[in-house]
């Protein structure tokens, strides 16, 4: 029987070093969709990869073991380490993971809005591959009802804080303040455009944009005041820069020591602020070790981020009772689909019947006879075609002592009086149970 299963790592379980290794591109998630729908057992399945995140949604047959070895064994350099920072959630405590980490509350970064709209791109992606089933696509649309719930009822969303807003608070917090200093961004995605409308609210002296794709670069250039630089020209200009943002989706790092130890000798080793935003790392980790410069990642972000997570822990409450009763209105929903084969197969029954009536039905009436005769015909024979096989079913369930589809039976048709009129004026000669005397004393 296949169940659900929701299994990864994250920014509470593993280092960020761990979690790049396993951080998907964009361009890489269509091809690892179809080999993890390859594999035996796997069903529908769904990849999550964030900055903080990988995770994998399925529906498979042994409890996401084969998702687990595939997994663990992406890349093949030494990654076998990864079962150890794993976590695995089955069923209702799939569904609820998702939930939660699509209304913000898995989130380094509690409350954040921008993993709504990765979550959506997971599910944008995995259907356009193909991986992803009715019952998955199904969970999809329950989380993001249920994000939007949270959003709406509670301050959960209220003044939010982001990776690059907790960046930039802790860049105002240190050395190197904002409006005192030229600022180097490099990347050209949400991260990178979030950082640069907090550093203009900072009042930022001067702002550098750099990417490999420059009209990218020109575009936040033209849109938040500075200069666009091609990513070739990096070495060049990284000396003037007091404070370096990066978030790009480069495999390997953007800069490395030998450059930024260039650039701190053409600035005489004033200190140097650089706060990596990518997952994997755009700065090689070796880069701290240089005198006068500061190396922050997204995993150093935790103070700023835990004074956001204190300011909402009340709406977080409201928002985790908001995922519990979506949890089990999903379960409701899941356990309707489940009969939804017996239903069609009922309501099937119920059009065969009809159409065969109404065939002979026409059929009489084109032969002359009387159409009042015909529709009685009709009646009868559509009441005889859809009453055998439930009143068959009784006669047995009563003469086998099942109460339980007796009981059925009485739930689905209780008592009724005006069904008791059309009885007796239809069958005279077996008038129905008088209900009024039902606790009456026997006759003598």
């Amino acid at each position: 029987m296949s169940r659900l299963v929701a299994l990864g790592i994250n920014h509470e379980t593993a280092p960020v070093a761990l979690r790049e290794r396993v951080a998907f591109a964009d361009d890489a998630l269509p091809a690892a969709l179809s080999a993890m729908r390859a594999l035996p057992g796997v069903e529908e399945v769904a990849l999550l990869s964030t900055c903080n995140r990988t995770e994998i949604y399925a529906l498979t047959d042994d409890h996401g073991e084969r998702l687990i070895q595939w997994l663990a064994s992406y890349p093949q350099d030494g990654a076998d380490s990864l079962r150890d920072y794993l976590y695995l959630h089955e069923d209702d405590g799939a569904v609820r993971h998702l939930f939660r980490v699509a209304t913000g509350l898995d989130s380094q970064v509690l409350g954040e809005p921008q993993i709504l709209g990765q979550v959506k791109q997971a599910w944008s992606t995995a259907r356009g591959a193909g991986a992803l089933g009715h019952r998955l696509d199904r969970l999809f649309q329950q989380a993001f009802v249920t994000a939007k719930r949270a959003r709406t009822d509670t301050r959960i969303g209220a003044n939010p804080v982001s990776v690059a807003s907790a960046a930039v608070r802790l860049a105002e917090e240190s050395f190197a303040h904002p409006s005192d200093c030229t600022i180097l961004l490099i990347g050209a995605g949400e991260t990178i455009e979030l950082t640069a409308l907090h550093l203009a609210q900072a009042n930022a002296k001067r702002l550098l944009f750099a990417n490999r794709t420059l009209a990218h670069a020109q575009e936040l250039a033209s849109r938040h005041g500075g200069v666009a630089l091609p990513l070739t020209e990096l070495e060049r200009h990284l000396g003037e820069a007091d404070i370096v943002f990066s978030a790009t989706a480069s495999r390997e790092p953007i800069l490395r020591k030998a450059q930024v130890a260039a650039a701190q000798r053409g600035r005489r080793h004033r200190p140097m602020l650089l706060m990596d935003l990518a997952v994997p790392r755009d700065i090689a980790p070796d880069v701290a070790e240089l005198r006068d410069v500061f190396l922050y990642g997204v995993d150093d972000l935790e103070r700023v981020i835990d004074e956001n997570r204190r300011n909402r822990r009340e709406a977080a409450d409201e928002a985790e009772a908001i995922v519990d009763l979506q949890v089990a209105r999903y379960r409701e929903v899941l356990a309707a689909s489940a009969h939804h084969g017996t239903l069609k197969r009922v309501r099937a029954h119920g059009d065969a019947a009809r159409e065969d009536t109404l065939r002979k039905a026409r059929q009489a009436l084109a032969s002359g006879q009387d159409p009042a005769e015909v529709l009685q015909q009709l009646a009868h024979a559509l009441t005889n075609r859809l009453l055998h096989a439930p009143t068959t079913a009784l006669r047995d369930a009563a003469l086998n002592g099942d109460h339980d589809v007796l009981r059925a039976a009485e739930r689905m048709f209780p008592h009724n009086p005006l069904a008791d009129a059309v009885d007796r004026q239809l069958h005279p000669e077996h008038p129905a149970e008088d209900s009024s005397r039902d606790d009456a004393d026997p006759a003598p």
